[in-house]
């Protein structure tokens, strides 16, 4: 019989702490005890039991009788703000790959690493497995390049000093010299193409995002016995940029 008591007792107290939450989020400034009590129609002593406990949890802080939402809680917010904005990309990058009949990957440079925030393909056109690590291959793909040509000299050396420039295939930049040169040479609109240089069998091309300060870049991939259709496919997703960006309504700080 106990276990069929608790659950709903612990449930209603989820719900009554939940309820308190909103109120104090309500409240720019934070509000006393009694206020949250009277705005969520909880008792007194109930809710002060329930204030106690989220303060001790992080979720709420005290500060002369008023309370405010802590860290925790607003760690609870980003996240599901950060869900929303790659729910939103994840939307996007589908839309475009199914117009554009390719898969779309969409990739920004932070904290001095590649991250591969989003990819969208279909059973019938894959995505490229990522069967050597992403962040350490940068100068072996087109995400990669195209992400540390945007970056400045030493931001570009910085991160070629931990991830060294070495060839996982035959056809692979050779040495950071010649990496550095490529990099050098691209020119705006610049396109980033490499063939096998990651992944034998396939293609990929890459342009860069412009917003705000971070570096980020979208890019197709194709199997090599389809190359033909693959700086068409970038040309187009180029061409709808604007589009996509506005369709994104997301921060790049992502």
């Amino acid at each position: 019989m106990a276990s069929t008591t608790t659950a709903p007792t612990l449930i209603g107290s989820v719900q009554r702490a939940l309820r308190l939450l909103e109120a104090v989020g309500s409240h720019a400034g934070g509000a006393p005890a009694k206020q949250l009590a009277r705005e969520t129609g909880l008792p007194l002593p109930t809710a002060y039991h329930l204030l106690r406990t989220l303060t001790h949890e992080g979720y709420l802080l005290r500060d002369k009788g008023v309370f405010t939402l802590g860290e925790a809680a607003r760690r609870l917010a980003r996240a599901g703000s950060l869900q929303n904005r790659r729910s939103k990309i994840e939307d996007s990058l589908a839309h475009w790959r199914d117009a554009i009949g390719v898969p779309v990957y969409f990739a920004v440079y932070r904290d001095g690493e590649i991250e591969l925030v989003a990819v969208s393909d279909t059973p019938a056109a894959p995505a490229v497995d990522e069967w050597a690590d992403f962040r350490e291959t940068g100068h072996a793909h087109a995400i990669g390049q195209c992400l540390l040509s945007q970056l400045d000299n030493r931001a570009r050396q910085d991160h070629l000093d931990r991830h060294p420039v070495d060839a996982i295939t035959p056809f692979t930049v050779r040495d950071r010299r010649t990496l550095l040169e490529r990099l050098n040479r691209a020119q705006p609109p610049r396109t980033f193409v490499e063939r096998e240089e990651y992944a034998l069998g396939t293609v990929c091309a890459a342009i860069p995002i412009t917003a705000g300060a971070a570096a980020a870049a979208m890019a197709v991939s194709l199997p090599l016995h389809y190359e033909e259709r693959l700086l068409p496919a970038v040309e187009e997703l180029r061409s709808e940029i604007g589009r996509l960006l506005s369709s994104f309504a997301f921060s790049i700080s992502i």
